[in-house]
């Protein structure tokens, strides 16, 4: 899982530095593919439960599982969030990150980049290790994105990972401390904050995958693979 998350990461890095206005979220996802190939590791996402590419590449008002198309191009102003898997040597990992695409970023979506990924780290943080709670993440999630006062995706969460792209745990975001599942030294989860600009309320398209804000706000979506140690955590998708 470590040698996946490194890679990921890679991928991840290289979209972040290459996504521009003029590209079609196709391109992008080819990227991933072929730089993941050259990694030597395989797509977690291709042909999961039916889904068609290597990446999720959402737009704007979608959150999550947007289906990369060369009819879809990448506009100056645009934000793109981009959700990728790895398997290596049979382990799953999941990441995701969200991009500005243009040269001055507008205080709205500074506040919403800035209070999703800060929420990330808070519920990373939140794990003291072995004995952690669920409910510990969830709630740090939660202060931090009502403090940069986002909206809180509730209907998609957090979950284990590692034999499988999704196992128990789930991990919501948002909480109480000191309640839910307990975490085990050695086990991996996913935390992704998801977060709007307005309500928090979403819907799916008509293709069966694509999720959306449902007040058409803009959304944005971070995520890392974590292990659960004796005091801590550590990030796996770094």
């Amino acid at each position: 899982m470590h040698e996946g998350g490194r890679m990921l990461a890679q991928v991840l890095d290289m979209l972040g530095r290459q996504v521009a206005a003029g590209m079609t979220t196709k391109e992008l996802a080819d990227i991933a593919a072929v730089e993941l190939k050259k990694l030597g590791g395989r797509p977690a996402f291709l042909d999961f439960e039916g889904f068609p590419d290597v990446a999720c590449v959402s737009l704007n008002d979608e959150v999550v599982h947007g289906i990369p198309s060369n009819r879809r191009k990448i506009k100056h102003g645009d934000v793109v969030s981009i959700d990728f898997g790895v398997v290596y040597k049979s382990m799953v990992v999941d990441g995701a990150a969200t991009f500005f695409v243009g040269d001055q970023l507008p205080a709205d979506i500074k506040r919403l980049l800035d209070g999703t990924s800060r929420a990330l780290e808070a519920g990373i943080a939140a794990v003291k290790g072995e004995g952690a709670r669920v409910g510990d993440i969830a709630s740090a999630v939660q202060n931090v994105l009502e403090q940069f006062k986002l909206g809180i995706v509730r209907d998609l969460v957090g979950h284990g990972v590692g034999h499988s792209m999704h196992e128990e745990p789930n991990i919501p975001n948002y909480g109480v401390a000191g309640t839910g599942p307990t975490l085990s030294r050695g086990m991996t989860i996913s935390i992704e904050p998801m977060a709007t600009l307005g309500d928090w309320q979403v819907s799916l398209l008509q293709d069966g995958w694509t999720v959306v804000t449902s007040d058409g706000s803009l959304a944005a979506h971070f995520e890392h693979t974590i292990l659960i140690t004796d005091n801590s955590a550590e990030i796996v998708t770094r």
